[in-house]
């Protein structure tokens, strides 16, 4: 048997950023992610975000790629919201996302973080937050190809 610590503090939006994620489908989309992870022997140990994006802090198994586990997450999301809503039958997430790996001492820091997104978000847009998380985790990109 193996024994593997590996937290990821994934981030991912809606497609272009539309704020598609209204707070009666956040109060079921959440929990349906979690059970998605679940599903797929990931934990989701916290779920948060706001109308145009959402933040997962995962403990994923060596068994699973971190784009397997993105790709789990958000198609089965994706086609959970379109049969389920009507109303939401344009929801679609960006192909891209960003996952920054966690240390289990962060652990707690990035729950939080997650937790106060609503709050965060009134000083932040989607975009500073993001090139932030990819500055702060010294991540290369070219801003031409980052929002597509």
């Amino acid at each position: 048997m193996s024994y593997v610590s590996s937290y990821h503090h994934c981030v991912f939006s809606t497609k272009e950023r539309k704020p598609q994620i209204t707070p009666a489908l956040s109060q079921r989309l959440w929990p349906f992610l979690g059970g998605i992870a679940r599903q797929n022997e990931m934990k989701a140990i916290e779920i948060g975000g706001v109308e145009d994006h959402v933040h997962i802090l995962l403990s994923i198994p060596s068994t699973i790629s971190i784009a397997k586990a993105m790709q789990l997450i958000k198609g089965g999301s994706s086609k959970w919201v379109h049969e389920e809503f009507l109303e939401h039958r344009l929801f679609k997430w960006q192909e891209k996302h960003g996952a920054f790996s966690v240390s289990a001492s962060q652990r707690d820091k990035i729950i939080e973080y997650i937790k106060n997104q609503k709050e965060h978000h009134r000083k932040m847009t989607f975009q500073e937050e993001f090139l932030s998380l990819l500055k702060k985790h010294r991540i290369e990109y070219d801003e031409r190809y980052l929002w597509d």
